[in-house]
């Protein structure tokens, strides 16, 4: 059939490559780094857009669009902001091109039409949005401001991975402007909130949620908070973040408002953002060498129905019996699709969907219609079972609960059983060689060791758990005293 899939064992990065193209999620695209998104990982990313727009609109938040490029000059206003984005920057600097005279049929830029201000492609928008805000905010009533986007992003990255680093990217952005720092830091927290149930309860991923080191922050934020997810191959993946960014950008845009006592004051940021990556961290959490496993409550189809018949007779009474089947399952919100094309046998079809990571499949028979049943499959367990036609509906709605539960359930066994203590630097080494996953270990609090750290061992913090134990130790690098214990991982 040509979908063969490389094994996880075998090259993981290849597996996974295998999947996105061949579960039709996405393809690779004539401009260098960036993704053609198809229409099965689209509907992937609508039903995750979907819940999120609707989390964020019920604590408040209201959509907006702000221009895809910002003038240079705004781009430098906040300095670690512009340093931190400067290398993945894509310029524009002409408006025009012309007919080139030294070669026919080509086009050359037209020196005559460079621009007075380059412009930045946005690599995330803060620099247009705060110098928006100047004009939006007078007095503590304009306040707390809380304003997303849904967007695209340009970052420059020289090594690209579908889904999980392209050069453009889908994106939401919240940025959202407060009267007193306490308030920015309860939206920082709460939007994490947000990105952790959605990833835990939709996604059925489960993530650690803390903070970044320092060396790990967003440029231009006082504080990032962070979700942290587990993959397969024991690497971890960033699947969230929200910054408080303390009065930086108000101080670099000028944005003041007066308070109740009349006093003016600089206002206080938050910016919170995921991505299709989200997509690359669903399809490494759950996935097999068989193909994609989708959560039902985001899969773009949760049940299919495949019709097994000899002849156009016996089609026609599977299919009388299939649209009652199907307005029972639409009627309780389940995504359905009947599949009783023509142009594919079942055994094709049944690895078709098994690849695309539908999470339950029908298959009916002419013989099951005679004594009244369905065979019904589960994509995540393959598990098969003769089910009723009686109460069928019932059953697959509780069949979906179950799955969505299950998957939830081995993914935080999986991740739980690789967060491994290290108290020596040889035993930190050793795990990250052999079991990988995330490494609990002590460090010293300086930006040197963790430096060091990474450079030796290819291993980043990857975020120091809210409400983590204090623990009095020895840094696991330099022998130093600490406190706590940080979470190590290589990452995505």
């Amino acid at each position: 059939m040509g979908k063969e899939i490389t094994s996880r064992e075998q090259d993981y990065s290849q597996w996974y490559n295998d999947l996105i193209i061949k579960g039709n999620l996405a393809d690779y695209s004539a401009v260098r780094g960036c993704m053609v998104i198809k229409p099965y990982g689209f509907a992937l990313w609508e039903n995750m857009r979907d819940v999120l727009d609707k989390m964020f609109k019920d604590t408040g938040h209201q959509n907006a669009y702000f221009p895809l490029f910002v003038p240079k000059s705004l781009f430098e206003a906040e300095e670690k902001n512009a340093e931190g984005f400067a290398k993945e920057c894509a310029v524009v600097t002409h408006y025009r091109l012309k007919a080139d005279p030294d070669n026919k049929g080509k086009l050359m830029v037209d020196p005559e039409a460079k621009l007075e201000e380059e412009l930045v492609v946005r690599p995330t928008s803060e620099a247009i949005i705060w110098n928006t805000y100047k004009g939006w905010i007078q007095s503590y009533r304009d306040l707390p401001l809380l304003i997303n986007q849904w967007a695209n992003v340009v970052r420059w990255e020289m090594r690209t991975r579908l889904f999980l680093r392209t050069a453009e990217f889908l994106w939401q952005e919240g940025h959202t402007a407060h009267a007193t720092a306490e308030e920015a830091v309860e939206e920082t927290r709460r939007m994490l909130d947000i990105y952790a149930d959605f990833a835990e309860n939709w996604m059925a991923m489960p993530v650690i949620k803390g903070v970044k080191s320092p060396n790990e922050r967003f440029a231009g934020a006082e504080d990032t908070y962070c979700i942290e997810a587990l993959m397969q191959d024991g690497k971890a993946l960033q699947a969230g973040t929200s910054h408080f960014l303390g009065q930086n950008f108000a101080k670099a845009f000028d944005v003041k408002f007066s308070d109740k006592n009349n006093k003016l004051d600089y206002v206080w940021a938050t910016s919170w953002g995921v991505s299709t990556r989200l997509i690359g961290g669903l399809v490494m959490a759950h996935s097999d060498d068989d193909g994609l496993i989708l959560p039902p409550k985001i899969a773009p189809i949760q049940v299919v129905i495949v019709p097994i018949y000899k002849g156009e007779e016996q089609k026609a009474q599977i299919g009388s019996v299939v649209s009652s089947i199907l307005a029972k399952l639409k009627m309780l919100g389940i995504s359905v699709k009947y599949d009783d094309s023509d142009n594919q046998r079942p055994g094709w079809k049944f690895a078709e969907y098994e690849m695309k990571g539908v999470p339950v499949r029908i298959a009916v028979g002419a013989r099951d219609l005679e004594n009244n049943v369905v065979e019904v499959a589960r994509r995540d367990t393959k598990e098969k079972t003769t089910v009723s036609i009686e109460g069928l509906d019932i059953y697959v709605a509780n069949l979906l609960n179950a799955i969505q539960t299950q998957m939830f359930n081995k993914a935080k066994a999986f991740r739980d059983e690789h967060i491994t203590p290290a108290n020596t630097w040889e035993e930190f080494v050793h795990i990250l060689d052999t079991k990988a996953g995330f490494v609990s270990a002590h460090w010293d609090g300086t930006a040197e060791t963790e430096d060091r750290i990474k450079e030796l061992a290819k291993a980043t913090i990857r975020c120091i758990p809210l409400d983590n134990p204090q623990e009095e130790g020895a840094c696991i690098f330099t022998g130093n005293k600490s406190t706590q214990r940080v979470l190590f991982a290589r990452a995505y």
